[in-house]
């Protein structure tokens, strides 16, 4: 029987549950998450030196085709302490040693399309990278900010360049205590301590849960009525950071916020869609922030039509953009014409707060003015091979700012979907606001 944890998310969950709550050169390296796909570069330029061999062509886009059996065979040789979640024909692979981390997901048991991106040549290395081991996976735990002045990737006084970044063990290489595990989920604990930029320690304690969800529980989360003619997949997970020191997080000394960023096998055809608050740029902001460092990025690559952007996850030209709290609605996701899947993602946004931390590679003067989601677009780097290829969906939660006790809870729900055309019409337009012949038609070649 199903444990009671994992059977209480419901279409209300983001409101009523706790709502307190990736450059030309080293030295330019400025936007939040660019260090971690340079060391992707990093790490398969030593593997192939070590191989000694000519990599294959990494641009043939294939399709999200390899089974969900492929992947988890390949895992369990690497990582035995595998979690696996199973609801129907619905499957979830979680990684107690790395955080909890969702490495892959099918939604159409082990023959099933795998939808995870999985940095197989770092695992078969077998290396330890000082600054970063990137494993990939569809969804990974990690706190903020990355750069500023407040960051917890740079120690107190040093530059902000490639030599003196790395990622906090805590989110690297620590694994994550299991506290409880059924069938359906598997929940993790850890305490911890990181000091920032600003030499400012904070102590915590991380508690994340990992709930695979039924087609009633989609439903409701998603606000549709029907699932008919549809194989379908999704999974929840509640990411609670707890201050467990002294003092009061404050702006002056700096603030964490949680951060999942999931990594998802590309195809040519797969578009991100993200729904934005309408208004004046005055008032609102821009509709989309651009990651300029990362790329340019034409309007061949990204559109904005009726308040929602439409951006190219082809895995075939490196770019980023990001939506700020003020555009930012809780939902977005993704579309892959070929494949015929619809990726969902809803996360619990603050009704209260504007406060994001910025992980922008500088001192900064809006150290409070990041982002909530995110959208990356993987490709060659200068004249160089893709990291991956992949794209990504990311989201954080608000800045924490919380007294001795306190807490702010991150909730994630995402859904993959497969089957019925007309029936994920249907879904696409009542959650994304948009059919699916528009999404295709967006960047289709005339």
């Amino acid at each position: 029987m199903q444990s009671p944890k994992f059977d209480r998310f419901r279409a209300d969950d983001s409101v009523a549950l706790k709502n307190s709550m990736h450059n030309p050169t080293f030295k330019t390296l400025q936007k939040s998450g660019q260090i971690f796909l340079l060391a992707i570069l990093v790490i398969a330029c030593q593997n192939k030196a070590k191989n000694n061999t000519e990599e294959p062509s990494v641009l043939e886009n294939a399709p999200v085709a390899e089974s969900f059996q492929a992947d988890y065979d390949f895992l369990q040789q690497h990582d035995p302490k595998l979690a696996l979640l199973q609801n129907g024909n619905g499957l979830v692979l979680v990684s107690p040693s790395l955080q909890g981390r969702i490495m892959t997901s099918s939604a159409n048991g082990m023959q099933g399309s795998s939808y995870g991106w999985i940095n197989k040549a770092h695992y078969e290395s077998g290396e330890i990278n000082p600054q970063i081991n990137v494993y990939g996976g569809e969804e990974r735990f990690w706190l903020g900010p990355e750069g500023g002045q407040y960051s917890i990737f740079f120690d107190k006084g040093e530059d902000f360049t490639f030599e003196n970044w790395s990622t906090p063990k805590l989110i690297d290489l620590e694994p994550f205590e299991i506290t409880e595990q059924t069938k359906e989920g598997i929940s993790f604990s850890k305490a911890a301590s990181l000091t920032n930029y600003a030499d400012y320690t904070f102590d915590f304690h991380i508690d994340r849960s990992v709930s695979i969800i039924s087609n009633a529980q989609l439903q409701t989360i998603l606000g549709i009525s029907s699932l008919q003619g549809i194989n379908a997949v999704g999974y929840t997970t509640e990411n609670t950071l707890k201050n467990t020191g002294s003092d009061t997080w404050t702006k002056e000394n700096g603030l964490l916020s949680i951060w999942l960023l999931g990594m998802y096998k590309h195809s040519e055809t797969t578009t991100v869609v993200i729904p934005f608050q309408s208004g004046e740029e005055s008032t609102f902001g821009k509709p989309v922030n651009i990651y300029e460092s990362f790329g340019e990025i034409s309007t061949e690559r990204l559109q904005t039509k009726d308040s929602i952007a439409f951006f190219k996850g082809d895995g075939e030209y490196r770019c980023k953009i990001g939506l700020s709290p003020q555009r930012a609605k809780d939902i977005f996701g993704s579309y892959d014409a070929e494949n015929g899947v619809l990726t969902l993602v809803k996360y619990n946004k603050s009704l209260t707060t504007n406060d994001y931390v910025n992980s922008k590679w500088e001192l900064q003067d809006r150290p409070f003015g990041g982002d909530v989601i995110n959208s990356y677009n993987d490709g060659p780097v200068g004249e160089g091979n893709p990291l991956g290829p992949f794209y990504e969906l990311e989201t954080s939660s608000p800045a924490a700012a919380l007294a001795p006790n306190e807490s702010i809870t991150h909730i994630q729900h995402t859904v993959h979907l497969e089957g019925d055309q007309g029936q994920l019409d249907t879904i696409a337009q009542a959650t994304l606001g948009v059919s699916l012949k528009s999404i295709t038609e967006v960047f289709e070649k005339k």
